[in-house]
């Protein structure tokens, strides 16, 4: 059996644990295989040497990327990003997230995302995570409202995406929203 770097957190169908510079080949065949279901929102890296580039992030204090897992072979079933992280009197981030297309549409993004949360709000010391989703992406839009993000604005040319500058809504959740926040404990 394969030696996997350790799980975070664990639910009843997905584990999630740090994306690591090793995933590059796995994520990256994952991610050409989805640029159909990603397309327009999110463009995802399709070679090593952009996961490379892409993952680097994940060695600073700003930022953390997460693998929500199938715990039974260790397969990548999507992708959580928590983005530009403040500390101090801020303690936010802001998520960026995509399954992948062999595990869409199944709810394991849902769970993921959920384990992500807390996460975020357990051991990562956050207050706030924002998602910013563009109109018409109804499949993310309803993934932050079964968990519980409040939209709190819309931000027109937003974030530069594919070449354009894109509108989005803001949704955030705070530590106090999250049912199993040790905030709410």
């Amino acid at each position: 059996m394969p030696n996997r770097p350790p799980y975070l957190a664990a639910g009843p169908r997905v584990a999630v644990r740090h994306l690591l510079p090793g995933d590059a080949e796995e994520f990256t065949t994952r991610a050409r295989e989805s640029a159909a279901l990603h397309h327009p929102w999110l463009f995802l890296p399709e070679t090593a040497g952009e996961y490379g580039r892409w993952s680097a992030k994940f060695a600073t204090d700003t930022s953390e990327g997460f693998a929500v897992c199938d715990p039974a072979d260790g397969s990548i079933a999507a992708a959580i990003a928590i983005n530009n992280i403040v500390r101090g009197g801020f303690q936010c981030g802001a998520l960026g997230y995509g399954a992948f297309a062999h595990a869409a549409r199944r709810g394991l993004m849902t769970e993921g995302l959920a384990l992500v949360v807390r996460h975020a709000f357990g051991p990562l010391g956050l207050h706030r995570l924002e998602a910013n989703i563009q109109p018409g992406n109804e499949a993310s839009r309803g993934l932050v409202q079964r968990l519980g993000f409040r939209l709190e604005g819309f931000s027109p040319d937003f974030l530069h995406i594919g070449g354009a500058w894109r509108d989005h809504e803001r949704w955030a959740i705070t530590a106090e929203m999250c049912p199993q926040s040790p905030d709410r404990a």
